[in-house]
């Protein structure tokens, strides 16, 4: 254990999630590491927080279960105050989990009888109001992530979602409660445990109302939730922003995008870098599932590119191409070959001296930080909300790199991100 046990504790599902939080702990005053799942040994750092990142969004239940429950153990170990669980601020989960059955896990193993539930992220347009989750101006299922390869989200009332993955009863803490403030939670949070409600979705349509939430979940053991909640909880430990919290070393070296989702989002960013006239090569499933090496060509290519400035190397496509692909690949098969190729041309650009790396999409993220062998990443300064720029150190040398979420970022956010660093 540190010298000093750390504040809080927390467990993420995804790597691009876990920087997501991260970023939203260090801009109001923590000092955070991101580890790259459960360290073997205690926390080598002196820390406020520390994020554990698992890639358990996608995988079978009582694997992901598992998983969360090593990480609160350790997390508890490095004497962890509190424990938050993150999901991704679209809820993505399906009929089985694994937002539902981690929780009640983690409530069992923790001995607590309550927590909240909410993904709420006003600063990217993710607002829960009546229970209801809303991406920008649509509700949720209008939002593009109908058409999410691996998680569609047809239904935007959180309360029905998450009841479907839950043996608990499943509440609301509406808008009204959040409007007037931690009293007000607080007796809502009563009047629920009354009722025998044990989750609690919580309405939040601004920033302001996750800061009236956060002193309320102060003596909670578990608090479940996207990242936008993490933005009232340092206040609890008497912490306040600074910027001390976000300082990384200088960036020096190559630079690179690897695009693996399939978002409205990325798609866009995607066809900005394109428009901006910087050289980007297209990845074909198709090719791959051949037997083609398509990191061996990636690579070949991008050699030459990279001494004028960011190349991109992506699989991102349009929903429509995507369901033809897993149509004739499958879609579990689909997905893991091509984050495989991502991850080795990873692997490849660091071996040619890239010392900055923007990395796309969820999965992509984690299966590139896995080909890297990171264990590790510092959090520094954001790039646009829930996306900040990391430091670590990998077999090749120092690297920045900066884990986007597939649905998060301006249309610039591949330009706007080496921009900030140089």
């Amino acid at each position: 254990m540190p010298s000093q046990p750390i504040k809080l504790g927390c467990i993420a599902d995804d790597f691009t999630g876990a920087t997501d939080l991260a970023n939203n702990l260090v801009r109001a005053g923590m000092r955070v590491v991101q580890t790259i799942g459960v360290p073997e040994g205690n926390l080598n750092a002196e820390v406020d927080a520390v994020v554990v990142a698992l890639k358990s969004r996608t995988i079978a239940p009582k694997h992901a279960v598992k998983q969360s429950l090593n990480a609160l153990q350790w997390l508890r170990g490095q004497g962890a105050r509190q424990i938050y669980f993150k999901y991704c601020s679209t809820f993505d989960s399906t009929a089985q989990g694994n937002i539902g059955p981690v929780t009640e896990a983690l409530m069992a193993a923790l001995g607590t009888d309550f927590t909240i539930a909410t993904p709420a992220f006003p600063d990217n347009g993710r607002t829960v109001f009546k229970g209801y989750l809303f991406a920008g101006e649509g509700l949720l299922n209008e939002s593009g992530m109908q058409n999410h390869p691996l998680t569609p989200m047809n239904d935007p009332n959180l309360v029905r979602v998450l009841q479907a993955q839950c043996q608990s009863k499943i509440g609301l803490i509406d808008y009204r409660a959040t409007a007037m403030g931690a009293d007000a939670v607080r007796a809502r949070i009563a009047e629920l445990k009354g009722q025998g409600v044990r989750i609690a979705i919580v309405d939040a349509v601004s920033n302001d109302d996750l800061l009236r939430l956060g002193p309320a979940l102060a003596d909670m053991p578990l608090v479940t939730a996207g990242s936008g909640v993490a933005i009232g909880l340092p206040a609890n430990f008497g912490l306040a922003p600074t910027p001390q919290a976000s300082a990384l070393p200088p960036a020096t070296g190559l630079r690179a995008v690897l695009s693996g989702s399939c978002s409205i989002a990325t798609n866009k960013q995607v066809r900005h870098f394109i428009a901006s006239g910087r050289p980007a090569l297209a990845l074909d499933p198709l090719r791959i599932a051949s037997g083609q090496d398509a990191a061996a060509e990636a690579l070949a290519w991008a050699e030459p590119n990279l001494k004028n400035g960011p190349v991109l190397i992506y699989s991102t496509a349009e929903p429509d191409t995507v369901k033809s692909v897993q149509h004739q690949l499958g879609v579990d098969a689909a997905g893991a070959m091509v984050e495989r190729t991502l991850g080795a041309i990873a692997r490849g650009l660091a071996e040619r001296g890239v010392r900055q790396l923007v990395v796309a999409g969820g999965e992509t993220s984690g299966a590139c930080v896995q080909a890297l062998g990171i264990t590790q990443l510092q959090i520094g300064p954001q790039i646009d909300p829930g996306v900040p720029w990391c430091h670590t150190n990998t077999a090749h040398g120092a690297l920045h790199l900066t884990l986007k979420s597939g649905n998060f970022g301006s249309e610039d956010f591949f330009t706007k991100a080496f921009a900030q660093l140089a």
